[in-house]
């Protein structure tokens, strides 16, 4: 049995080049010098990529309430409307094409579990559930993006 030797570069680039391809890395990363890898941003979960920054009105489907209305830069802060701003892990459950699970746990604030279903890019449903502040909650909205953020004047 005789030993191929394979050169590490070799096997850094067909690597590189398959994570390109399934875009993981940049394209052309697999010709940049080791360690100047830059990771591609992806969504959370493929249905986050899909709804568009800007002014979205959340309209609670179990309350005559007037809509929520909030300026939205990253559409993942839908994921933990209860938990917004806390720093809490994230674990993707269901991820498809229009639609994704997503469980999160903030250490010390509780957790959550959110569902959304993407009809467009300015329209979605969510519905969330969970623990805050050691209280249930549950809420199941229609959302709506309203228009682009305006800067406080």
């Amino acid at each position: 049995m005789a030993l191929r030797i394979i050169h590490a570069g070799a096997v850094l680039a067909v690597l590189l080049a398959a994570m390109a391809a399934s875009g993981l890395v940049r394209a052309g990363a697999a010709s940049a010098p080791l360690g100047a890898v830059a990771l591609s941003p992806r969504p959370l979960a493929a249905a986050y990529g899909l709804i568009a920054p800007g002014k979205w009105e959340l309209q609670d489907l179990d309350s005559a309430a007037p809509a929520l209305s909030m300026c939205v830069a990253d559409p993942e802060q839908f994921v933990q409307l209860q938990h917004a701003g806390r720093q809490c892990s994230r674990f993707v459950v269901d991820d498809s094409p229009t639609s994704a699970t997503v469980h999160y746990t903030c250490p010390g604030a509780g957790h959550g579990r959110t569902v959304i279903q993407v009809e467009n890019a300015r329209r979605f449903r969510l519905d969330t559930l969970g623990i805050a502040s050691g209280a249930p909650f549950e809420f199941r909205y229609e959302a709506r993006r309203v228009g682009a953020c305006t800067a406080p004047r």
